[in-house]
């Protein structure tokens, strides 16, 4: 980090608030913002615990946060913040660019998001940003973001039907709760009467289902039919 401020606007007064648990990394930053214009420093944590009760007690605009910290971590601590006091925003100022990180604290209500190497300017901006009512988020994040939503989502794989069935058996089951006959679910796989019935034997013996009503109630109640506005009970 740097306290490069060139290009900077028009000097806005925020009180901040510093969380980070590594000492020599928390007074640096104290110190560097102590060189910018238009943000006081009222306070610093060494964990989220601490950050939480100095916004209690000193009202910041701003709260810078470290993510990764022992006792309670920047993601819970951000989250508490915002819900009890929401006159506080958070931006995240961490090591960590990962989705693992970026998205649970952008989720618990962080506003700004900036790694540790972010020059004074840009921590400027963010804090600016943030009390204006916009994202404040690093070019980096920014591209993060982008890559993220533009990048096709994998559905889940399905759920393996409960109580060991097979998929075979799950498939007969379901078309029990559909209300089709053996002849029926014969035709729709392609298979005999009797590899029906065979299936339909196997998986009452797994389940401990002793007719088709209860096997209709048992698909329902275990998700691999959807439930109709007035389901079975």
């Amino acid at each position: 980090m740097t306290a490069d401020t060139e290009g900077e606007g028009p000097e806005v007064s925020a009180r901040v608030v510093v969380a980070d648990d590594q000492t020599v990394v928390r007074e640096g930053i104290v110190m560097l913002l102590g060189l910018l214009p238009g943000i006081e420093v009222v306070g610093s944590a060494e964990d989220g615990e601490e950050a939480v009760r100095l916004v209690g007690e000193l009202h910041p605009d701003v709260v810078l946060m470290d993510l990764r910290m022992p006792r309670c971590d920047g993601v819970e601590a951000t989250r508490r913040i915002r819900r009890h006091h929401p006159g506080t925003q958070v931006v995240v100022l961490t090591t960590y660019a990962d989705d693992g990180s970026l998205f649970p604290a952008l989720r618990a209500g962080a506003r700004g998001y900036l790694t540790k190497d972010a020059g004074g300017d840009e921590i400027v901006r963010a804090v600016h940003s943030v009390l204006s009512g916009d994202a404040g988020l690093s070019p980096k994040i920014q591209r993060r973001l982008l890559e993220s939503l533009s990048t096709p989502q994998q559905p889940p794989p399905p759920s393996p039907p409960p109580d060991d069935l097979t998929v075979r058996e799950g498939e007969v089951l379901v078309l029990i709760a559909e209300g089709l006959s053996n002849q029926e679910i014969a035709r729709r796989l392609h298979v005999s009467t009797a590899t029906v019935k065979t299936h339909i034997n196997n998986l009452f013996a797994k389940t401990g289902l002793k007719d088709r009503a209860q096997a209709v109630r048992y698909a329902y109640q275990h998700g691999l039919v959807r439930s109709p506005s007035k389901g079975i009970t």
